[in-house]
Formats: C-alpha cells, sequence, structure tokens
C-alpha cells in the first residue's frame, strides 16, 4: 500500500509520515527529498538553474515513478504537489494507494509556520504573523480544490502528533 499524505506546508507531512512509517513498517518517502537526490540538486537550486516548469515535470514524473512502487511507502508530498499537471488524479486513480488530506487551520498553521518561516523559502520574506496569516489564506484559497480530492480529511487541529498518526492508522 502506499500512503499519499497531502497538505499545507506545516501541516504535519513529514512529522506524521514519520511516525506512521515507524508504526506500519514502511519505508518512508519526502517527495522534494526523493527529487534532490534523484536530480542532485536541491529544489531551490532546481528552480533557480532550470526553472518551475523543468521542477514540475520532474516531480510530476517522479510522482508517477513511486505511485507505480509495488512496495509498502509512506510518501509526504510537497504542499503545491497535487495543484499541478494532473497529479491529484494520478494519486486518486493509482493501484493501492490512499490520499490523506492532513488539514490545519489557517491560525494554526501562520502560528507554526512564523516560527520556521526562515527555512521556507516561500515564506521567508514574510515579517509579520498577520501577513503570514494572508499569505496563507490565499495560497490555501487556490489549493483547497486540490486537497480536498483526497480520499480522506484528518483534522490536526489542538491534536498531538499521536492522536493525529492514531486517527490515520484508523483510517486503514
Amino acid at each position: 500500500m502506499i500512503l499519499v499524505l497531502i497538505g499545507y506546508m506545516g501541516s504535519g507531512k513529514s512529522s506524521i509520515g514519520k511516525k506512521l512509517a515507524k508504526k506500519l513498517n514502511y519505508d518512508l518517502i519526502d517527495l522534494d527529498d526523493f527529487i534532490e537526490e534523484k536530480e542532485k540538486a536541491t529544489v531551490k537550486e532546481i528552480f533557480e538553474n532550470k526553472g518551475e516548469i523543468y521542477f514540475r515535470k520532474k516531480e510530476q514524473a517522479y510522482l508517477q515513478e513511486l505511485l507505480s512502487a509495488d512496495k509498502n511507502i509512506i510518501l509526504s508530498l510537497g504542499g503545491g504537489t497535487p495543484c499541478f499537471g494532473d497529479n491529484m488524479e494520478q494519486i486518486l486513480k493509482a493501484n493501492n494507494t490512499l490520499s490523506i488530506y492532513l488539514k490545519a487551520s489557517i491560525p494554526k498553521l501562520a502560528k507554526k509556520l512564523i516560527k520556521k518561516k526562515a527555512t521556507r523559502p516561500l515564506i521567508a520574506h514574510i515579517e509579520t504573523e498577520e501577513a503570514l496569516t494572508e499569505f496563507i489564506g490565499k495560497h490555501l484559497f487556490e489549493r483547497i480544490p486540490y486537497y480536498s480530492k483526497a480520499t480522506h480529511h484528518v483534522i490536526t487541529d489542538d491534536k498531538s502528533k499521536k492522536e493525529i498518526t492514531k486517527d490515520v492508522l484508523k483510517l486503514l
């Protein structure tokens, strides 16, 4: 089985993915890390040197490769992955695949991300939590139609990582 974790940055895809992989004894693959390994460059370098279109084409190809793998995987996607090309449709029609949207509210995402903005190029330039909240709101407005197609939705607000992991495991 392939469990695909979908959600906005800061929603817990990586941390919940680690817990799920450990509990289920699955491999954990972060799509961005996979791309960096295959391309021998960071996502930032790929964007800077080859452009977003090149990155999105590679992202789509590597996603397809992973979705056709015949092993147990927790696949953590980048926040934008479901929103480009037909990626979300490919996830939904892939065999033996379950997609889970880790859904966090805008205020919770902003509170969490303001502390980590230096490590997130997309939001590093944003100065205040208020401005970050507005940015996330606009971004989510564009992404929700894709995220909401996921097979299951798990609300993450006010839950521990352990509780969220339990909620996901109940879906299996």
